[in-house]
This record gives structure tokens, C-alpha cells and sequence, in this order.
């Protein structure tokens, strides 16, 4: 194959390799925004803040993180995984004792029907309750998270699909520009050359 023909072959393919990875980052960056925003609208709509610094509760080492975002409204997703595993986590922990509401639920679900009306029953059902909204709660700020979370890849991605075009992109032009200036009629493996083949004595 004539050295100029492979340059031009091989340009074109870099070329729109450059082209196929403008459109994936296009799309990846779309993908980002549009997630981002989607995780920005749905935690403000909610409108949970965090407590203000001054909050005695601030104090105890296992709500140390907490304390960065103290008086400031959950709008990102790194905020909804903080809310979520060292807020509300912390409460649930202390109002059902160590135990979920599964395990609740199900202690609940075995008393008769005259132990699920005495006031221990009763106070049970409350218990109960109250940890399904907060797990439910802790749930949809955790699913924030994890979608927030994909947005910065997808955003990450987008930023190498950009950078692996513009290498394609520069590599195929050298290649155009490589193929003007080869000779016309120079070989693909012209500068290889192959020993004389040794003639045999009688």
C-alpha cells in the first residue's frame, strides 16, 4: 500500500474517532447537567436544613460532620449522604434502640391484640412509625447521593471524551499533513529492506 493512501486512511479514522467522541462527551455533558440539576431541584423543593451551629446536639463527636454544613439548606448530594448517615442515622439509632424498624416492626407485628393496645404496645406502634418516615427519609437523601454521585462521573467522563477528541483530532491532521508531504509513490514498508538471498555453492 502507498505510504500517502495509508496516512489519508489512517487520518480519516482519527478524525472520526475525534468526531464520534465530540458527540459522546456532548451527550455525557448533557447527561451531567441534567442530573445535577434534577438532584439541586428535588433537595431544595424538600426544603430540610441542617441545625444551626449553636445547636447543643452539634457537640457530641458523632454528629462531627454535620457541624461543616450547620444552618445551611441540603441542595447537593454530598449534603443529602452527611444528613442522611450522620444526622437522621444518629436519631434513628436512639429512638428505636440499635434496632431498625424491620426489627421493630416485627416485634410489633408478634404482640397479641391486648398487648398492641397497652400503653407499651401503643408506644411500640409510635416507635415504629417513626422509623419508617426517618429510614424513608434516610433513604430518598441516600438515593440523592448516589445519583449526585453519578453526575460527577458522568461529568469526569465527559471531560476525557473531550481530551481523547481533541488528541484524535490533532493526530489525524498531522497524518493529512504527513501524506502531503510523502513521496507519491513511496511504500507502506519501503524502508525495509531484505538481505540478498545467499546463492548456494555446488
Amino acid at each position: 500500500m502507498k505510504r500517502r493512501t495509508f496516512d489519508v486512511l489512517a487520518s480519516m479514522v482519527g478524525l472520526g474517532l475525534a468526531a464520534l467522541l465530540i458527540i459522546a462527551g456532548s451527550l455525557l455533558t448533557w447527561a451531567h447537567n441534567f442530573t445535577q440539576d434534577q438532584v439541586h431541584q428535588q433537595l431544595v423543593a424538600q426544603k430540610v436544613f441542617f441545625p444551626p451551629s449553636s445547636d447543643p446536639e452539634l457537640k457530641d463527636p458523632a454528629f462531627a460532620p454535620v457541624r461543616q454544613y450547620a444552618g445551611q439548606q441540603l441542595t447537593t448530594g454530598a449534603q443529602a449522604e452527611v444528613y442522611a448517615d450522620n444526622f437522621i442515622a444518629n436519631h434513628l439509632k436512639a429512638i428505636g434502640g440499635g434496632k431498625t424498624y424491620s426489627q421493630l416492626s416485627a416485634e410489633y407485628l408478634a404482640l397479641s391484640d391486648e398487648q398492641k393496645a397497652s400503653p407499651d404496645g401503643v408506644a411500640l406502634n409510635g416507635t415504629v412509625q417513626t422509623m419508617f418516615r426517618g429510614e424513608t427519609l434516610r433513604g430518598l437523601l441516600l438515593n440523592a447521593y448516589g445519583w449526585g454521585k453519578t453526575a460527577t462521573i458522568v461529568g469526569i467522563a465527559a471531560v476525557v471524551a473531550f481530551i481523547g477528541a481533541g488528541v484524535m483530532a490533532v493526530l489525524g491532521a498531522l497524518g493529512l499533513w504527513h501524506a502531503r508531504r510523502v513521496g507519491e509513490n513511496k511504500e507502506v514498508l519501503s524502508g525495509h529492506h531484505h538481505a540478498p538471498a545467499v546463492e548456494s555453492i555446488p
